[in-house]
């Protein structure tokens, strides 16, 4: 009767709420059914009373852990409401204590190794000049046997687009190297009357005619 009116309260309240008691009146009464009437012959794989029993007492206790776990959140301060978070932050003094550990060996080569990066990254790379051969200047100069004349500066036996600037240096060095192969032949003479002096070349094939 207890029931009966309980579940007249609560139709008026949620049929929902109704619905889900008569539900567990009813697993309740065949439980209970299941309790006090003997025990039928046991069928494989279906479960006894007694295991009903503890696991509706075990489903009862996950349920109650689980309202009260709902209840301590529900009553817990929440931010914004109950309590609030500070406007500035806290201030926090952070303090570094360093350890040298490292050994000389160990600086050097560290060292060592940046230098090496940094030359590596930063190498000098001349430009290449322009250089002329040495035997381009030889074959000029045999072409211009017979023509040189009496003592000519070595100078003026230059290519004229030799003349300037770095192609200079380049012209002079080889042509000095060869005059003094066409020296070694017998082809030529060379002077020179002082230290860096200017040189001086004659060709034999003129002082033999």
């Amino acid at each position: 009767e207890q029931y009966l009116e309980f579940m007249e309260s609560a139709k008026s309240r949620s049929l929902e709420l109704a619905a889900d008691y008569l539900v567990m009146a009813a697993w309740l009464a065949y439980l209970k059914s299941r309790l006090l009437l003997p025990q039928p012959p046991s069928t494989e794989g279906e479960p006894t009373a007694q295991e009903m029993a503890a696991l509706l007492r075990w489903r009862l206790q996950r349920l109650e852990a689980m309202r009260e776990a709902a209840a301590r959140l529900v009553a817990r301060d929440r931010l914004g409401r109950d309590v609030f978070s500070r406007g500035a932050p806290e201030p926090v003094n952070i303090i570094k204590l360093r350890t040298q550990t490292d050994t000389l060996y160990d600086l050097l080569t560290a060292y060592s190794a940046q230098r090496v990066q940094r030359v590596g990254m930063n190498s000098y790379r001349p430009k290449h000049a322009p250089v002329l051969l040495i035997e381009e200047a030889r074959q000029r100069l045999e072409r211009m046997l017979g023509r040189i004349g009496n003592w000519n500066a070595m100078s003026n036996l230059l290519p004229a687009e030799w003349s300037c600037g770095a192609r200079r240096r380049s012209a002079m060095a080889s042509t000095l190297l060869a005059c003094l192969e066409l020296a070694r032949d017998g082809r030529l003479e060379i002077r020179q009357l002082r230290a860096f002096d200017e040189v001086y070349v004659k060709d034999r094939m003129e002082t033999a005619s």
